[in-house]
């Protein structure tokens, strides 16, 4: 059933010309360039809540965005899309689960309700999906107004908590395309917060996970997160390493959660015959292939993109549990005013950063 447009979609919030007041918001300008601006304030319209941030998640590809290599990023743009927030005040027509005080997080996605995806239910892969800090401007201001259906409630979770929510629902829903069911062997390669949402969903699911990445710190924290095994990728004997744990036959799923072209040819080259592989990553640049492994195998190659509401509610109960090690996946926490300097920082040194908080 095709979802109507305007419960889907982002809509301007109403700007209140009589009201004087101003909001800080952060923005990438240009390649290398951020700043702090102060734009106006927002009331929630109809069907409309307004948001009060408490933090926001920089994440890989606001890191982009700032490098200047996101190519669907319009530009200037306010970033964020990893929320935790609090109901600040509801307009007309928003259902009463939803009050001033309530922490939330939210769904920064839109889907037209006419596309292909959307009309097989699919929402997460419309067509013409405008992600909030990147073809929209996003999070990483004071306020934001959305419509209610957006808005999601996070139990007992803190804002600081609700922030991590959206990047490990990513990981959540690539175990839901790949199916995973207790007697697979997954190998998720890349331990970033997406490939943690996967390893931990796997394991959930009671599958065997391997964990794959070039940061021993990053796979100690995995072994904690769900993970059996770990292969450090930059050994030499990775592949061999593979083969011994799954007794020769490779892993029966591969989840690839980097984007590069060398973790994509090797999610193909380890997976087992009649194996899944599922790719999260955006690779930079084009892959070569040796199609006949698609054939000789007969791979299902699966693409996943965003999560479903059903992938957000999966991870807040997940988190609720207080089980995740929220402070190990927490890098650092800064105010708006040191998210440039913190943004070159990282720049230089991503490989030591899971998520980055801006505290409003």
């Amino acid at each position: 059933m095709a979802i109507s447009h305007n419960l889907c979609t982002f809509a301007p919030c109403n700007t209140d010309t009589n009201n004087k007041q101003n909001m800080k918001a952060v923005r990438i300008i240009a390649e290398r360039q951020m700043d702090i601006v102060d734009i106006q304030s927002e009331e929630p319209r109809s069907g409309e809540v307004l948001l009060r941030m408490q933090y926001v998640g920089f994440c890989g590809s606001d890191l982009s965005t700032y490098l200047g290599r996101n190519p669907m990023v319009k530009m200037p743009v306010v970033p964020g899309h990893e929320v935790g927030a609090v109901i600040e005040r509801v307009g007309e027509g928003v259902p009463e689960s939803l009050k001033p005080g309530m922490v939330v997080t939210v769904n920064p996605y839109t889907n037209c309700g006419k596309c292909a995806s959307c009309r097989n239910g699919r929402v997460n892969a419309c067509q013409h999906n405008e992600t909030l800090g990147v073809q929209r401007w996003g999070a990483m201001r004071e306020t934001l107004c959305l419509p209610w259906q957006k808005v999601i409630p996070a139990g007992t979770l803190t804002p600081r908590e609700c922030a991590l929510v959206e990047p490990m629902s990513v990981g959540f829903h690539a175990v839901s395309r790949a199916e995973v069911i207790d007697i697979d062997v997954v190998l998720v390669i890349g331990c970033g917060m997406v490939g943690m949402g996967a390893i931990v969903r796997s394991a959930q699911r009671g599958a065997t996970v391997i964990a794959a990445d070039i940061d021993d710190e990053k796979l100690e924290l995995a072994r904690q997160m769900g993970a059996a095994f770990t292969v450090n990728t930059r050994n030499a004997d990775a592949h061999q390493q593979l083969m011994d744990i799954t007794g020769g036959f490779g892993p029966d799923v591969v989840i690839e959660a980097v984007g590069s072209a060398p973790t994509y040819q090797m999610a193909v080259d380890v997976v087992a015959f009649t194996g899944r592989v599922i790719c999260i990553g955006y690779a930079k640049t084009e892959v070569s292939f040796q199609t006949k492994l698609f054939v000789q195998k007969e791979l299902d190659i699966r693409g996943s993109r965003n999560a479903l509401p059903s992938d957000f509610r999966a991870v807040i109960r997940y988190m609720e549990r207080r089980t995740c090690p929220v402070d190990r996946l927490i890098s650092r926490e800064v105010p708006a005013e040191k998210a440039e300097e913190t943004m070159q920082q990282w720049a230089e040194n991503p490989g030591r950063v899971f998520r980055i908080l801006v505290k409003f």
